[in-house]
């Protein structure tokens, strides 16, 4: 690959329609958008004993309880987290189930 006037040229002499940069500056992290919800969510799971589980104000959250579940889901998958969930109307249940 050989630069021409800022764009990238292929081998095969193809110019490449997007900005390069070096894959070393490519950013490694990413902060979704949920978390500070789910940092919280994980610190306070961390801290919970068997048998009780987080109450979760629905008004608490920043998104859509579903939105919610399915990146806290994603984040405790990550870590090795077994938990469960439930809400009614106003809250969203959150404890620790037992690791097979």
């Amino acid at each position: 690959m050989t630069m021409d006037s800022g764009k990238a040229i292929l081998l095969d002499g193809q110019v490449i329609t997007f900005e390069t940069i070096q894959q070393v500056d490519v950013p490694k992290a990413r902060d979704g958008k949920h978390k500070k919800i789910i940092t919280r969510l994980l610190e306070d799971i961390d801290q919970l004993v068997s048998g009780t589980a987080l109450k979760v104000p629905l008004s608490a959250l920043p998104d859509t309880k579903e939105n919610i579940r399915s990146a806290l889901n994603r984040a405790t998958r990550l870590k090795g987290i077994a938990v469960e969930t439930s809400s009614d109307t106003d809250n969203l249940y959150i404890w620790r189930t037992p690791q097979s």
